[in-house]
């Protein structure tokens, strides 16, 4: 038996150079409006991206989803997976973040106490600038 182990035929294979996996981004991003603290956590992977937008701390909140249309035309489609308090903030956010990155988008909205309306624009500066900065440094084409 243990010749057999011990046989020259049978070599250990060890790659030696293993193809880089690229790694999800992560972005945070804060906006100081009104003495209240607007939080954003962006994340991109290769074919989706996901944010958390809230108000005073880093909490999930009403989670939507959104899939870009095939042939870019149009506004994404999307849903509500969790939550109903903050639905029309959530869905546009994901719609309009998966239309522009063209990928799979998750958004969650989180407000403590201010109103949905209320905050959209402060949502809204985080959301353009973390999808601004990703667009930035991906490479373009040649």
């Amino acid at each position: 038996m243990k010749s057999f182990l011990r046989s020259p035929s049978i070599k250990p294979t060890i790659k030696k150079e293993r193809k880089k996996v690229e790694r999800a981004k992560v972005v945070k991003e804060e906006l100081l409006e009104q003495d209240t603290r607007f939080l954003a956590v962006y994340v991109e992977a290769k074919n989706s991206c996901m944010i958390m937008l809230s108000e005073k701390e880093d909490k999930l909140g009403t989670l939507a989803i959104a899939v870009p249309k095939p042939d870019m035309v149009g506004a994404a489609t999307s849903s509500v997976l969790l939550g109903d308090k903050n639905v029309i903030s959530a869905r546009m956010f994901a719609e309009y973040v998966a239309s522009k990155k063209g990928k799979i988008a998750l958004v969650s909205v989180y407000l403590d106490k201010l109103d949905e309306m209320q905050a959209q624009a402060f949502f809204m500066h985080l959301v353009e600038k973390l999808t601004q900065a990703e667009s930035q440094k991906e490479p373009t084409a040649t």
